[in-house]
């Protein structure tokens, strides 16, 4: 008997817990909610919405292999629990993949058959794997294809007399352009499709003849800035730069990636990025984030805006842009960026990195895939990864790499942190994310970080997010993606 009342305490305790994880939910702190579930789970392991609960704060969080996971385990519990069903192709559809999303909603209409929402959400799915498979079955062999780049003369397009937005003259993109065109994009101007095609052609033209690692060369007594993900959050790019200074070979900064994506700014953003890296190739660096490629792209909302803002040409001629993205920076010898995080073997040395052939979309493993996806985990060792791609590397893993190859620290991004960093692996690795009140709803404030030479010693800046236009962000995502906001 003692046992039986034991056991309805720990219920009705896990119940408790579950309210309080809901109201965490509720205010956006989706880690303090997964910690709660995690409470309720532990005293009732026997409660599907419990882990289809923690499913959905990690589908906040975009750990979708987690997501995955917790559904599943959901399913386990109660194979008739749709809920668990729906968040799994939530989770798969995030990730792109659509037929596994598929299969998982069919499940939920054939639970739930007079369910609207349902109904409509397969709909949609059933639209994206056709669309998919559209795709594939028209799409020509990489081998065959010739660069969208080679069939655009820029030149030969007319600017229109009526057209009042900034200009480049000739072939050089000056200082005052750019803050002219800045203006105009803060105005929601557009610029002209012209100057738009010489900004990303001249950018392909330099990003291309550099290294997979780049080593940047800060001289003694001189500073310079990182910043992480920005995810097409213009008005707060503005805002970085009116507290540190427009980027010039005086002020340069490099950005790790995830230029663009969810915000609904991010042509803005890329083509500022560009127009200064053709200003001036040392003002800027750029490396490459998971999101610079299509499958997120295609998802998460820079092919729509590129679409609705300029034009299908411009949605194919980004993504080869994008696939010329340097993977790495190496500062002044000592300070390793880059997007996501470390390997899934010791003993990588960065002459390995140069030599990775980046001229492709991200593969799903290997070291250019994990360079882009990994995450930092306080547990030693390696573990798999909270968004099913990458891998989970801890402190131990950090400093042998750092060891190996003389360096000092590492510096990433991919990760949004409540305070805009993260200083985890006993100070021997920094998260640096640059996108405050992230989605608009994370409350999260963003950072930059200033390293002075010769000591290289992080200075981190943190910084709230600042009004922008009433357009929401995902407002050019994947329609079916937007069902699940």
């Amino acid at each position: 008997m003692p046992i039986m009342e034991n056991d309805n305490s720990n219920v009705s305790r896990a119940e408790e817990i579950k309210l309080l994880a809901n109201e965490a939910f509720k205010a956006h702190k989706y880690s303090q909610a997964i910690d709660l579930y995690t409470q309720a789970i532990e005293l009732n392991s026997k409660n599907a919405v419990y882990y289809a609960n923690r499913s959905f704060a990690h589908l906040k969080l975009e750990e979708y292999g987690s997501a995955i996971q917790d559904a599943s385990m959901a399913i386990e519990v109660d194979p008739r629990y749709s809920k668990g069903y729906y968040r799994r192709g939530a989770a798969s559809l995030a990730m792109g993949k659509f037929k596994e999303a598929l299969k998982d909603f069919q499940q939920v209409k054939k639970i739930c058959p007079n369910d609207p929402d349902a109904t409509k959400k397969l709909k949609e799915c059933e639209k994206a794997v056709m669309k998919l498979k559209f795709a594939e079955a028209i799409s020509v062999p990489e081998s065959q294809r010739r660069p969208i780049a080679d069939s655009i003369n820029y030149r030969s397009i007319e600017v229109e007399p009526q057209y009042s937005g900034a200009r480049i003259e000739g072939d050089v993109v000056t200082l005052d352009f750019v803050k002219k065109m800045m203006e105009d994009f803060k105005n929601q101007k557009t610029l002209h499709q012209r100057y738009a095609f010489q900004i990303v052609l001249q950018t392909k033209e330099m990003l291309q003849t550099l290294p997979s690692l780049v080593d940047i060369n800060v001289p003694n007594g001189n500073h310079f800035t990182v910043c992480g993900d920005v995810h097409g959050q213009f008005y707060d790019l503005l805002n970085i730069f009116e507290l540190n200074g427009l980027p010039s070979e005086e002020n340069p900064y490099l950005f790790n990636g995830d230029f663009v994506d969810r915000g609904s700014f991010s042509l803005e953003v890329i083509l500022t990025l560009f127009a200064f890296k053709c200003m001036s190739p040392s003002a800027i660096y750029l490396a490459r984030g998971n999101h610079e490629s299509k499958s997120m792209n295609r998802i998460y909302g820079f092919e729509g805006e590129v679409q609705s803002k300029l034009s299908e040409k411009f949605v194919e001629l980004f993504a080869e842009v994008f696939c010329c993205l340097p993977l790495a920076h190496v500062i002044n010898g000592k300070v390793f960026v880059v997007h996501g995080g470390l390997f899934s073997v010791d003993g990588v040395k960065l002459s390995d990195i140069r030599a990775i052939n980046r001229f492709c979309e991200p593969p799903e493993e290997g070291l250019m895939c994990e360079l882009l996806w990994s995450d930092p985990q306080p547990a030693p060792g390696r573990g798999p990864s909270k968004r099913g791609v990458g891998l989970s590397f801890g402190g131990d893993v950090t400093k042998r790499f750092l060891q190996d190859n003389n360096l000092d620290l590492v510096v990433r991004s991919h990760e949004v942190k409540d305070e805009g960093y993260e200083i985890e692996h006993d100070g021997k690795l920094i998260t640096v994310f640059s996108a405050p009140n992230y989605c608009d709803q994370m409350g999260n404030k963003g950072a930059f970080i200033r390293f002075e030479a010769p000591d290289l010693k992080p200075n981190i800046v943190t910084f709230s997010a600042v009004p922008h236009p009433d357009v929401k962000p995902m407002a050019y995502a994947n329609n079916f993606l937007r069902l699940f906001q």
